[in-house]
């Protein structure tokens, strides 16, 4: 049961998502928030949210990409509640415990907030999507801080500390980015420059909660040894 949750469920969440995202975008018939004439998808000048609009930009049907898009962001509630279970891995301490409790209930909630973002396409619910959008982010920041806590004191290698010393500092900085940057409405230029970060930022996390399944699968095989 538990490798299932805090090693199965995550990986297949995170390589659907990928995959999601690769076959969404071939089926985007075109259009941005400036350009409603652009064919396809555009890696710089689309956003990922672009892909659940159940019409793109271009004013075309869009239901093929919204159902795969949408349908995978949907999906990471279940890495939330793989989370619900990670804190059993760190019980023989109950500080650690703790900690990690309180990081795992940051993450369910922000997993939530990330089936929002498929439950809410941009052209139907925009308000409520972007609502979802902005906070998801903002709430990996306090997971991912006192998960690295939850590391620096655990017997995990140093390798996964870096992992999710690098992930609270990607999110970091997107949340930063978010609250602080120029708006993609306002000119094209701003939209690559949030088209491209905002990739970047969703790629790198995958990839880092995906390895992290390693760390957690390795801690299962101690506990069993025991």
């Amino acid at each position: 049961m538990m490798n299932f949750w805090t090693v199965k469920v995550i990986r297949f969440v995170t390589i659907f998502f990928v995959i999601a995202v690769i076959v969404a975008s071939y089926f985007y018939p075109g259009g941005n928030i400036h350009d409603t004439a652009q064919l396809g998808y555009s890696f710089t000048h689309n956003f990922l949210s672009d892909l659940g609009g159940l019409e793109s930009h271009s004013g075309e049907d869009n239901i093929i990409s919204s159902i795969f898009f949408n349908l995978s962001m949907l999906l990471f509630f279940f890495i939330g509640i793989s989370f619900l279970f990670v804190p059993i891995l760190f019980k023989e301490n109950k500080i650690t415990f703790i900690l990690a409790i309180i990081g795992s209930l940051f993450f369910f909630i922000g997993s939530i907030f990330f089936a929002g973002v498929g439950f809410t396409p941009y052209d139907v619910f925009f308000d409520l999507h972007v609502f979802f959008a902005l906070n998801s982010f903002g709430l990996m920041v306090p997971a991912s801080f006192l998960y690295l806590i939850v590391f620096l004191r655990s017997s995990l290698s140093k390798k996964y500390i870096t992992v999710i010393a690098l992930f609270l500092v990607f999110v970091t900085a997107y949340v930063i980015y978010l609250n602080f940057g120029e708006s993609p409405l306002l000119n094209k230029n701003a939209m690559i420059t949030s088209a491209i970060i905002q990739k970047l930022i969703a790629f790198l996390s995958i990839a880092s909660i995906f390895s992290l399944t390693f760390g957690f699968s390795k801690i299962e095989r101690e506990l069993s040894k025991i």
